[in-house]
């Protein structure tokens, strides 16, 4: 949201009085930037034709019971981990001891673990977290099998080692019980809106043992499109997962599980390929390999509030609102819908199979339609769902139980204890006997919930019990151990990046409280979608992928564009049209990389390529204006978009830089009307009220021009283009306060990190912003990158204005 601008309007002897008492910079230099602004176009029209080019592919607290592990305010010092009474499996290495302590002048700890059997053991640590070595370890495990084990840590001052400052005690004891099978899981970079615009630099899969004293090793990496849900069949010999292959976001890949494992193109299925004839998008969400490995289920036609959240901890918002259920047939290489799970008055999603294939248990809620605007990667705006976001509109989840029935399906049912119970319920999993499902619960929604917490109830349905092994801070995707004795699951209880923990059944459905797998986990990486596998632990060494076709490359390439790596984009441009040299969209790309590189020649002939093959691309004689209009050929420039809105009528781009070039050549009134249409056939896009503001800025119009930039910024608001615009009406000489100075910094400094600090126009506007709030030396380095940059791509015009003010801020 942009903020109001409340004030009034000064006379001239109160705006000479305030800013004769400030420090701030009284030249109107800002005017100089503004006209750089509407001649070189903060964003340009070129880049508004690539944000609108087709793509290829609030939190709640915790309400934890009083039961919950670490509800209690905690003394000076605490023991966070492990908990006090966990049950830790006989095979798993060496824990991490981890504490807080606040008590002055302890610089030093001492750890003794008293058993039932004879003689403690004892240790010091100079830091608040100690591992035990391999073979003290592995006689606490052995004498603590039959008997708890004490642990108390005293916090004492190394000059005084004999007077205890601090003290905390818990029990740990060890089960006889193996978990007797490795884990599949996914690390992930924080925020997730950072992790899906380059997949392959940090997304990663690990598979291996808890008994392994290393972390599990790394098996699949560096993959450049985004692999989401994972699943396997029963005996560990069939593995499925999402993929984004291509243009086709439904894409899933199946493959027999082995040391050494390829995906690649024979591998791959796409649920798009269920009833395409529909003409509705599919992605193909939460899906699940059955317990044979003949079938997989999916979520088809789907529909998804997918949104970034300003929260480094819980970083999108996610779940399904429309969808029907699916399988596919791999015998018979078919797909079907699930009869009784394909109402598409409801969605239908996050299926799981009984152990025995015979049942589907999936979580439903009435559908709804989502009027929103994609902003690439697969996300949506929040203002589009900000109801939601806010906790102003509900979306609960039913667990419903269907048949089977070798496909024929059947009449479903709401599951006693995880429906109609004013709560959202969802991520169903059989236990491997099939006596019971652990599900998850929370306020609302499904993915990634503060609130969310594991309930078990018996697998026809019945009272839901509240697992004993819940943590204070989401408690998510979890997945039995082939036995049935043990269930990894997800939680930020210790870190804003999600941890894998290890908690313990008995007979009765009972657990323990649970046991962090510290060593899963690398530093600022999420661990998520644990799944044990029923294999060994040496089953899976290496997953290869074989992925790079020209919709991966470009996706890349584009990517690479918006963090401003024009040369690696240049690379990946390349490699795709060495792959297709007939893909068109790779080549306009290139061209506009060429562009902003001001390499006019390099893009002129990627254009006429183009155009050669195909007289009537509209976006193609778009960007051949931009290149005409870099080269100063105003008129034939206007000549291409007229070209481009003949061949598409209905090009806003077209319109847009139309009007735009048709103002800079003392078109005004054409050039508005041109802008206004683009702005009736692209409601989504903030670029033709910001051209339109321009245009009264430079009429000097500067509260209709501020207007103009308001209603942007409610189109899109994190348009830079729009946020340096308002900086601008905000820092009028003429007529500005204090606060008028310190709105403007915020919105410049928004603009700057939207560009990546790569966009001279914006840090010119930063460089004012900064200088009117005193800060010159600041303002004074942001007008030399800005300069840098302009001279690096020929930008004569942004160049001259940074020239200007570094000229100004020097007499400061």
């Amino acid at each position: 949201m942009s903020p109001k601008r409340s004030k009034q309007r000064k006379t001239q002897k109160q705006r000479k009085s305030s800013r004769e008492e400030s420090s701030r910079s009284s030249v109107p230099i800002i005017w100089l930037v503004a006209i750089g602004l509407l001649l070189a176009g903060v964003g340009g029209v070129s880049a508004w034709w690539f944000a609108s080019s087709p793509t290829i592919d609030a939190t709640l607290q915790p309400t934890a019971t009083s039961t919950t592990l670490g509800k209690a305010q905690p003394p000076a010092l605490k023991i966070q981990c492990p908990f006090d009474g966990s049950l830790f499996p006989a095979e798993i290495a060496p824990t991490r001891f981890v504490w807080r302590d606040k008590t002055d002048q302890v610089d030093r700890w001492k750890i003794l673990i008293e058993f039932a059997d004879g003689a403690p053991m004892q240790f010091t640590a100079n830091t608040c977290e100690w591992t035990p070595p391999e073979d003290a370890w592995n006689e606490i495990k052995q004498r603590s099998l039959d008997a708890k084990a004490h642990v108390a840590v005293y916090g004492i001052d190394s000059k005084d080692p004999e007077n205890t400052l601090s003290e905390d005690h818990v029990s740990i004891s060890t089960s006889r019980d193996e978990v007797g099978a490795p884990i599949f899981y996914r690390e992930v970079n924080l925020p997730f809106a950072e992790a899906v615009k380059d997949p392959g630099a940090h997304i990663r899969w690990r598979f291996g043992s808890i008994a392994n004293c290393e972390q599990p090793p790394v098996v699949l990496d560096k993959m450049p499109l985004c692999g989401n849900c994972h699943s396997f069949s029963s005996d560990g010999k069939t593995l499925g997962m999402d993929v984004d292959y291509g243009s086709d976001k439904g894409s899933y890949v199946l493959s027999p599980v082995s040391q050494e494992m390829t995906f690649d193109d024979p591998k791959i299925i796409t649920w798009s390929d269920y009833k395409p004839e529909a003409d509705e998008e599919t992605l193909g969400l939460l899906s699940q390999v059955s317990p044979d490995g003949r079938y997989v289920i999916s979520t088809v036609k789907d529909a998804s509030v997918f949104a970034p959240l300003d929260d480094l901890e819980f970083s999108q918002l996610f779940f399904p609102v429309r969808g029907i259920l699916a399988f596919y047939d791999l015998q018979n290489k078919t797909f079907h819908a699930l009869p009784g799970a394909d109402d598409p008055n409801f969605v239908q999603s996050n299926p799981a199979w009984s152990p025995d294939g015979k049942h589907i248990v999936f979580a439903r809620h009435e559908s709804c339609e989502l009027k929103v605007t994609k902003k690439g990667h697969g996300l949506i705006k929040r203002e589009d769902v900000r109801d939601f976001i806010d906790h102003k509109e509900e979306f609960q989840f039913d667990l419903w139980r269907i048949p089977f029935n070798d496909g024929k399906g059947g009449t479903p049912k709401p599951l006693l204890g995880a429906s109609n119970n004013e709560m959202s319920n969802y991520f169903p999993k059989y236990s491997p006997d099939g006596k019971w499902i652990v599900f998850c619960q929370a306020k609302s929604f499904m993915l990634l919930q503060p609130d969310s917490e594991l309930f078990l109830i018996p697998a026809e349905g019945g009272e839901a019990r509240r697992l004993n092994c819940n943590t204070n801070r989401m408690n998510s995707w979890h997945s039995w151990s082939p036995n049935g004795k043990w269930m990894v699951f997800s939680s930020k209880t210790l870190s804003p990046y999600t941890q894998l923990f290890l908690t313990h059944f008995d007979e009765a459905g009972r657990t323990t409280p649970p046991v962090v797998l510290s060593h899963f986990t690398s530093d600022q990486m999420a661990a998520n979608i644990p799944e044990f596998v029923n294999t060994s632990d040496d089953a899976i060494a290496q997953i290869s992928q074989n992925f790079i076709d020209e919709y991966a490359l470009v996706k890349e390439g584009k990517s690479c564009i918006f963090d401003g790596e024009y040369e690696l984009a240049i690379q990946a441009f390349e490699r795709a049209l060495a792959e297709n040299p007939e893909y068109a969209e790779a080549r306009l790309c290139l061209g506009d990389v060429y562009l902003r590189l001001n390499k006019i020649q390099q893009a002129k002939d990627q254009i006429a390529i183009i155009l050669d093959a195909n007289p009537d691309n509209g976006r193609a004689h778009v960007l051949h204006g931009s290149i005409l209009e870099r080269t100063g050929e105003f008129s034939k420039a206007a000549e291409a978009y007229r070209s481009a809105i003949k061949a598409v009528p209905d090009s806003a781009p077209a319109y847009h830089a139309l009007g735009v070039l048709s103002v800079q050549m003392g078109k005004t009134n054409e050039g508005k009307e041109h802008l206004i249409q683009a702005s009736r056939l692209d409601p989504e896009f903030a670029s033709p009220y910001v051209a339109l503001a321009r245009v009264l800025l430079l009429e000097q119009k500067v509260d209709q021009a501020e207007t103009l930039y308001r209603k942007a910024l409610r189109r899109d608001p994190e348009s830079s283009a729009a946020l340096a615009g308002l900086a601008v009406t905000l820092l009028n000489p003429l007529d500005i306060t204090p606060e008028d100075a310190k709105q403007a910094l915020r919105l410049s400094t928004q603009a700057y990190k939207f560009t990546g600090g790569k966009d001279p126009s914006t840090l010119l506007v930063h460089a004012q912003a900064l200088a009117e709030n005193g800060l010159v030396h600041e303002a004074f380095e942001i007008s030399k990158t800005a300069l840098m940059i302009s001279q690096q791509t020929g930008d004569r015009q942004n160049a001259s204005s940074a020239r200007l003010l570094l000229n100004e801020l020097q007499r400061l």
